[in-house]
């Protein structure tokens, strides 16, 4: 049951870390210190897509879920609900490269806005 409950726990960090990687550039605007831990996550975000890697979370989850007895992703809300979107069955390594794409376009919009705000704000009186 422990071994079940941290691979759920896994998959759920999985999708948050993917969140942050796409949008997290979002809270450098309200926190700017964020921007030393956003920047490396959306790097390795965008390496791990463009390269084909396993994200290390993907064999740790399925070694967790293996040491709970369970030999796949059934039942339970967390697999019906997440592992869709983290796992997707058409994914290929073609759309890796343009969800890598996203990720720095994304991102490079984004941070394009926060360095525009940034410059405004030195410019006021």
């Amino acid at each position: 049951m422990a071994y079940s409950l941290l691979a759920d726990g896994i998959v759920v960090l999985h999708l948050i870390f993917i969140i942050f990687a796409l949008l997290g550039g979002l809270l450098v605007f309200r926190w700017r210190r964020i921007i030393w831990l956003h920047l490396p996550v959306a790097f390795w975000a965008a390496s791990v897509e463009f390269s084909g890697w396993i994200c290390p979370l993907t064999p740790l989850e399925n070694w967790l879920r293996m040491q709970a007895g369970a030999s796949g992703y059934s039942g339970g809300f967390i697999e019906h609900y997440f592992l869709p979107l983290i796992y997707p069955s058409w994914l290929t390594y073609d759309l890796q490269i343009i969800l890598g794409s996203i990720v720095i376009a994304t991102n490079a919009l984004i941070y394009w806005l926060i360095i525009r705000q940034w410059k405004k704000q030195r410019q006021l009186p």
